[in-house]
């Protein structure tokens, strides 16, 4: 399944749609417009909340909760010289790739889960997700986020 995202550039509190292949809207993505510490919300078009990310703070390096269906898991970022390392707690999940160009992988057992690339030259940020069938669509989407969460701590600090 592919889930594509585009976050708009200006906007007070974070709020942005993720669509499915057809271009319909499946997903709202809310985080608050102030917060200590970046949260973010992944909602149905129904308005039913299925995840929370949450980032930790007081840490020494970027580090977020996910919640998911009950499950919560850490993505956190690794102490590394010269390419970013990241780390999924909770999933068995592994990530590969070039986060610098925004193209890379979450494996499970070295099958992707999920594959992600960015589009270039948009005005804001655009990805594409190709998801394997039968993974968990929700809490893929929301360790991306994470990620991107992550990135942009690491940006701003």
């Amino acid at each position: 399944m592919k889930l594509y995202i585009k976050e708009k550039v200006f906007s007070w509190g974070e709020k942005f749609f993720v669509k499915d292949a057809l271009g319909e809207d499946k997903y709202t993505v809310e985080g608050p417009a102030f917060s200590i510490g970046k949260k973010l919300y992944i909602y149905d078009m129904f308005g039913r909340e299925l995840a929370f990310i949450q980032q930790q703070l007081f840490t020494l390096l970027p580090r977020f909760l996910v919640t998911s269906g009950g499950s919560t898991v850490q993505v956190k970022k690794e102490m590394s010289l010269f390419t970013p390392r990241y780390t999924i707690e909770g999933l068995g999940w592994e990530i590969q790739g070039n986060f610098w160009e925004h193209d890379y992988q979450i494996l499970q057992n070295g099958s992707p889960i999920v594959t992600i690339t960015k589009e270039w030259m948009t005005w804001g940020d655009s990805y594409e997700l190709d998801i394997a069938p039968g993974a968990d669509e929700i809490m893929a989407l929301a360790v991306v986020l994470t990620i991107d969460c992550v990135q942009e701590a690491q940006n701003n600090s």
